[in-house]
């Protein structure tokens, strides 16, 4: 069993790979994608690597709940797997939510039709 300083140090260099991990998987989507669905990808990579669950029931560490989902469904099944499952399908929607919000604001596309772009071409024509 891990000790509570090596438990600590294991989980911050896991939050920090994810986040690292994150960081450079949006910034090459940037650079390919629109930013709306890169924002949706990343901010799902995001919730489904640092979305946290107990592995069993009586532990009291947690661990990345893709993870124990994964070995769960691998495992004993989808019944024993719900624990992980369920905090890791609300992280998904709370981020495709806030992708949405932030596509519907802050991601607007600048588009503007040719008479908004030059104004007074309508008086003119």
């Amino acid at each position: 069993m891990l000790s509570e300083t090596s438990y600590m140090t294991a989980i911050y260099v896991y939050c920090g790979a994810a986040v690292l991990f994150t960081l450079c998987f949006g910034w090459w989507l940037l650079r390919r994608w629109p930013t709306g669905w890169s924002a949706a990808l990343v901010l799902l990579a995001a919730a489904l690597m640092l979305t946290p669950a107990y592995p069993r029931e009586g532990v009291d560490t947690l661990a990345p709940a893709l993870v124990v989902a994964v070995f769960q469904l691998a495992t004993e099944g989808p019944a024993q797997a719900e624990h992980a499952l369920r905090p890791l399908g609300l992280a998904c929607a709370v981020a495709l939510v806030l992708a949405l919000l932030l596509r519907l604001t802050l991601l607007r596309s600048g588009r503007r039709t040719p008479e908004a772009a030059t104004p007074g071409a309508a008086e003119q024509a």
